[in-house]
């Protein structure tokens, strides 16, 4: 009898801190012992162990099944997509092959770059003016300056002017917002024959084209002073997102006009602008009941087309703007598809010539870090070159010169864009 209380004890605290039941076993068995003949004590207490033992089986039982089911649970949440409110456009780790409609190429000039770095935030951007409300600001989502469009009807207006060649790529990051009207930004390319600051015209200027991102079609409509008709062009694939950073890309090259977002051509309109047309200004238009809005940044304006061949076997020297890594990164980006199958093409073609491939960077941040930057960013291009193009690795050297020679002051958005940048030498 004396040892009755040891083993009421050890199944209680067995329980209590196990399975965290709420059970006062020392409670019943004090009122069982207290009503039983002490010739009958064992026995009752027998059965009460027994009771007691399997009360702590079903409870492990059912604990089991609860955890199975918290496993089953969990997968299939993990499974589910990701609720995040904001993710990237573009997983960073896809292949450089998923992106090979991305054909285009850029050359071997900048000439416009605008990422507002420039700009204090919450001040209008200097290079801009406006009949609406705008400012700098930054975002949560993404790094570097934004541009906020932050009207529902109006323009906005570089002042700058800009030589467009026939051939040239535009290149923006845009976030729209999701409330609103259908419209994030109409970008208008357009020419004038004398220059002014505020052409409220829809179609402004004496001729021009328009790049319609909306958040359900894309739309496209070149136009005339003079002439009704638009050479328009529509397309819903592979739409922006709101409140996502999306990266859009538009080659015109004379009249053809392509757009690329997500890995993919969306539009390709071979007579999109009207013959003759010459564009020398850009704008950004929001619609009355019709706009959301957005933030833009990293305008990119360089020309199209390089001379691949020429440059690189006969001058003997390859610049490029056209290889793409992330700030501070040295992976190169699926946008860069182009541009590294047209320089793989002419090495290919002709397999005695070796080249240096050498990376640049601009002056911000540590001049070390710098210099591992371009020397990293270097050797990640030659891997890609070897694995997706089939270029010997034994003909490609790397290098990287960090800050060390740049090709314009480091003072400007502009003249920075100049000097990131990715060279090949003929050796």
């Amino acid at each position: 009898m004396k040892a009755l209380p040891f083993l009421f004890v050890f199944f209680f605290c067995l329980v209590n801190v196990n399975l965290n039941a709420q059970i006062n076993l020392k409670g019943k068995v004090k009122n069982q012992t207290n009503n039983r003949a002490n010739n009958k004590a064992d026995q009752g207490v027998s059965k009460g162990l027994d009771a007691v033992e399997d009360g702590v089986k079903d409870i492990f039982r059912k604990k089991k099944a609860d955890d199975n089911q918290l496993e089953t649970d969990s997968a299939q949440v993990k499974n589910q997509p990701s609720v995040q409110k904001v993710k990237p456009a573009v997983d960073a780790n896809l292949s450089l092959e998923a992106f090979s409609k991305y054909d285009f190429v850029p050359g071997d000039k900048v000439l416009l770059y605008e990422d507002f770095s420039q700009d204090a935030v919450g001040d209008f951007p200097a290079l801009w003016t406006t009949d609406v409300a705008g400012e700098v600001n930054t975002l949560n989502i993404a790094p570097g300056n934004w541009f906020n469009l932050n009207s529902t009807e109006g323009t906005y207006w570089l002042m700058q002017d800009i030589d467009f060649p026939k051939n040239f790529i535009i290149e923006l990051d845009i976030v729209p917002k999701k409330e609103g009207g259908r419209y994030a930004a109409d970008m208008v390319i357009f020419g004038e024959s004398a220059h002014s600051e505020m052409d409220k015209n829809g179609d402004p200027g004496t001729c021009g084209l328009h790049i319609k991102i909306e958040k359900n079609i894309w739309e496209t409509a070149g136009y005339k002073k003079g002439v009704n008709e638009k050479l328009t062009g529509s397309s819903t694939n592979n739409l922006v997102e709101p409140e996502k950073v999306n990266h859009v890309i538009v080659w015109v090259q004379n009249r053809r006009v392509r757009i690329y977002h997500k890995g993919g051509k969306v539009i390709d309109i071979p007579t999109n602008i009207y013959d003759g047309s010459k564009f020398s200004r850009l704008c950004f238009k929001l619609y009355r009941g019709a706009s959301a809005g957005s933030y833009i940044s990293n305008i990119k304006i360089t020309t199209a087309a390089p001379d691949t061949r020429n440059k690189l076997l006969t001058e003997g020297k390859l610049v490029t703007y056209g290889i793409y890594f992330d700030v501070n990164k040295d992976v190169v980006k699926p946008e860069s598809y182009g541009t590294l199958k047209d320089i793989a093409t002419v090495l290919n073609e002709v397999p005695d010539v070796k080249v240096k491939i050498v990376g640049h960077t601009d002056a911000d941040g540590q001049d070390a870090a710098n210099l591992d930057l371009s020397k990293r960013r270097a050797a990640a291009v030659k891997a890609e070159l070897a694995k997706s193009f089939g270029v010997s690795a034994d003909r490609l050297e790397t290098d990287g010169l960090g800050e060390t020679k740049p090709v314009s002051p480091n003072d400007t958005p502009v003249n920075k864009a100049l000097n990131r940048r990715v060279e090949f030498v003929k050796l």
